[in-house]
């Protein structure tokens, strides 16, 4: 084995211990304030103390995936700052190891975390985060409908403990306002059926779902036809929009499928379509934070200031992150396409910061 593969190595076992240390200490710091918000929004629920924990303990992956970029451009910038105190960095330098040889492991490293986050790490998360959101609903929100879509249409299931109905539809427009070819299940308490309705379409009016050619059975099993028919509910169309399944809690592997039903029941899935480009842009986002930071903290063995330069790639982390905002709410409003809205951010910190090397290597 040559020395450079050592230089490498060590180089690449570098960067990771830093980035395990910074996210470790972040994921530290977002579970207790996680958990000190649970405890606050669930004060007046009388809930025991291990049921908040273990919710946000099932949140806590999530909000590493989260913090994981940031996690990749502080680990940069304290591996960089640190080789570059004890004159690791000059004495690389001076072996005649350019910049871009020196950045290769860690952006190599970068990529296999991206892949991993992208294809092994976000499918648990998104387990996890969906067990949570039930827990959320269930025991703080109250929030008593669910809603799913399959390959046969929509599922929404309204109601309490006294009854409650189960809403059967193979078209939706208007993002579940209006439903066509319609079956709907009735049941008193948790799992005495009550009847059924079969209907040509309806409405979600206020408090009530507006049927039209309604065919109405008790548990007798006898129908009787009524051109229009009024079934009470307590539902919204905001909590609709709430019941369908946040991008967050679907699996990598398992969000084109889910798309795909969405928008064949007529909902928009903009927001999921837009989730899996941001999850297949992460290893380009991961480097570009390591561009970043290695074009500021790899002057520092040349201008010093640490404080200064850290400060700069810091913000501009942030700056990536709030453009990221910006880009993602026109891709949901369909101004970009969303593989553009998705990969923009990265794209546009790798340039900056490709510019800025070449700038302090060649320029």
């Amino acid at each position: 084995m040559s020395w450079s593969w050592t230089l490498y190595r060590y180089l690449a076992y570098q960067f990771l211990g830093a980035v395990g240390a910074i996210i470790g200490g972040l994921c530290l710091l977002a579970f207790s304030i996680d958990l000190a918000d649970a405890f606050n929004r669930t004060s007046q629920k009388d809930m025991p103390s291990e049921v908040v924990i273990g919710m946000s303990a099932l949140k806590l992956p999530h909000l590493a995936g989260e913090l994981l970029p940031f996690a990749v451009l502080f680990g940069a910038i304290l591996a960089f700052s640190r080789l570059s105190r004890s004159h690791e960095l000059v004495a690389t330098r001076a072996a005649g190891i350019s910049a871009w040889e020196f950045l290769a492991p860690p952006l190599v490293v970068a990529l296999g975390l991206g892949v991993f986050a992208m294809a092994v790490f976000n499918p648990v998360s998104a387990s996890l985060l969906s067990r949570y959101a039930s827990l959320e609903a269930k025991y703080i929100r109250g929030q008593a409908s669910q809603l799913a879509v399959s390959r046969t249409g929509l599922w929404l299931r309204q109601g309490g403990i006294k009854e409650q109905s189960v809403v059967h539809a193979l078209r939706v427009s208007d993002q579940g306002v209006h439903l066509e070819d319609v079956i709907i299940f009735l049941y008193e308490g948790r799992d005495r059926f009550a009847g059924r309705i079969d209907a040509v379409k309806a409405k979600l009016e206020t408090g009530k779902w507006s049927l039209s050619k309604a065919w109405v059975s008790g548990p007798d099993g006898l129908p009787q036809l009524h051109e229009s028919y009024d079934l009470p509910t307590d539902l919204t169309p905001a909590q609709i929009q709430e019941s369908f399944a946040s991008p967050n809690t679907i699996s990598f592997w398992e969000l084109p499928r889910f798309i795909a039903n969405a928008e064949a029941a007529g909902f928009s899935a903009a927001r999921h379509r837009l989730h899996w480009y941001s999850l297949v842009a992460l290893p380009l986002l991961f480097a570009a934070m390591v561009l970043m930071a290695a074009s500021f903290s790899l002057r520092l063995s040349r201008l010093g200031g640490l404080p200064q330069l850290v400060l700069a790639a810091a913000l501009s982390g942030f700056a990536v992150y709030f453009f990221g905002d910006v880009t993602q709410a026109l891709g949901i409003s369909g101004i970009l396409p969303a593989p553009l809205a998705a990969a923009a951010p990265a794209a546009l910190a790798i340039l900056v910061a490709m510019t800025l090397l070449f700038h302090q290597e060649d320029g």
